[in-house]
């Protein structure tokens, strides 16, 4: 007998209003098949191209890729989903929502997905298409097995869906996460909770100085899509830059910071409230903190603060929209006081990966689930804050 759920008093934007739980194994043709039409339906809809996550977003869910990530794993044989998996996706990352809803349709459940209320031009147009391909008679059976609401900030609701899912997936803030987390949810089903996490760069400026002015603009564009494609809101996006290496040169570090002004410039505007805002960051930051040597403002598209010495809790200070502090080490220990489990990404440019690799190993701190090249900060992957979606989202059956 197929279990479901009866959803009541929210706004269903995509999907029904009764769900069926879903123990299919992962990567299905027909969730491919889904998940390709939803890629080639965002590349011909003519406003995607203004938005570089959404088509970064179609990409992501085309079949050759699926087929690439479907690769990775050996053996998923006997492997099924848990069921019914409830996502409480985060307001500050637009297209959150649709990767979550990836990860559990790929694992093989069926999903409702907490939309947040404030909406952004490509979320929406996202569930534009969606609604479009669930009307197709080929994915019915996707269409009454998930759904996508919005509703406010009533605990009923989160404590109803919980107290009927098999996974709960938390996207948010510390204290958002501590919250949910105390609507009970049933003894077998599990909680994944993806809390605020930060991230850094690391260059080596020795390299960086040896490359000629096209390499540089390429490093320039990579670090700019790291960072701002996101507005520096998402947990992989760097927002403290450490320099490593014997050079030093002031002037060169400037060269890099006004490239990378010149080139934001010429990709974005930049809100008045956000500017007025992250002005106000600057000046307080300034103000609070003893140990900045050097502090510039590049027409306020980049706020860029020198570090005399590395506080234990700098990452208190981090901001968005394009602030970041700098501090020159000189090598990989000279950040182990700082570390903690909430150092997500590492990205780096002119290091080798073994040399990172080492300091990793010995590290007595849960810190960095990810060390990637410069430029795939915000490459979303099926392992992710250190969790594997699929095997998580999936349960294995012995069969003798």
């Amino acid at each position: 007998m197929t279990r479901s759920i009866n959803i009541r008093n929210v706004k269903i934007i995509s999907g029904e209003d009764i769900i069926n739980a879903r123990h299919n194994p992962p990567f299905e043709k027909l969730v491919i098949s889904f998940l390709d039409d939803l890629s080639k339906d965002i590349r011909r809809l003519k406003d995607s191209s203004i938005y570089p996550d959404l088509i970064t977003f179609s990409f992501w869910c085309r079949k050759s890729n699926i087929n690439k990530l479907k690769m990775k794993y050996s053996n998923l044989k006997d492997r099924f989903g848990r069921g019914l998996v409830f996502h409480i996706a985060p307001s500050n990352v637009p297209l959150n929502f649709g990767y979550t809803f990836i990860f559990g349709l790929l694992s093989g459940n069926a999903n409702i997905i907490k939309v947040p209320s404030k909406t952004f031009p490509q979320s929406e147009l996202l569930i534009y298409l969606i609604n479009r391909l669930f009307k197709k008679e080929k994915y019915q059976e996707l269409k009454k097995t998930n759904a996508f609401l919005q509703y406010p900030q009533k605990n009923s609701i989160t404590k109803y869906l919980s107290s009927a899912c098999d996974v709960r997936i938390i996207w948010g803030g510390d204290s958002t996460i501590e919250k949910i987390r105390n609507f009970p949810i049933p003894v077998r089903s599990m909680d994944l909770s993806f809390a605020d996490r930060v991230s850094v760069c690391l260059i080596d400026s020795d390299q960086l100085k040896i490359q000629n002015d096209s390499s540089l603009d390429k490093i320039i564009k990579s670090f700019f899509n790291d960072t701002f494609i996101m507005d520096q809101n998402a947990c992989s996006s760097p927002k403290l830059i450490l320099w490593i290496g014997k050079n030093k040169n002031v002037r060169f570090k400037n060269k890099f910071w006004e490239k990378l002004s010149d080139f934001a410039k010429n990709k974005i505007e930049m809100d008045s409230s956000i500017a007025n805002r992250k002005y106000l960051k600057f000046c307080e930051t300034i103000l609070q903190l003893k140990n900045i040597i050097k502090f510039q403002s590049y027409d306020n598209f980049i706020s860029r603060l020198s570090l005399e010495s590395l506080p234990k809790d700098i990452d208190k200070y981090f901001g968005n929209s394009g602030f970041f502090f700098e501090y020159d080490i000189k090598n990989l220990n000279d950040i182990n006081h700082i570390l903690n489990p909430k150092y997500q990404t590492m990205t780096y440019f002119g290091l080798e990966k073994e040399t990172i690799v080492s300091f990793i190993e010995k590290l007595n701190v849960n810190a960095f689930d990810r060390v990637v090249p410069l430029g795939s900060a915000l490459e979303i992957e099926l392992t992710w804050d250190g969790y594997d979606m699929i095997r998580s989202l999936t349960r294995q059956v012995t069969i003798y």
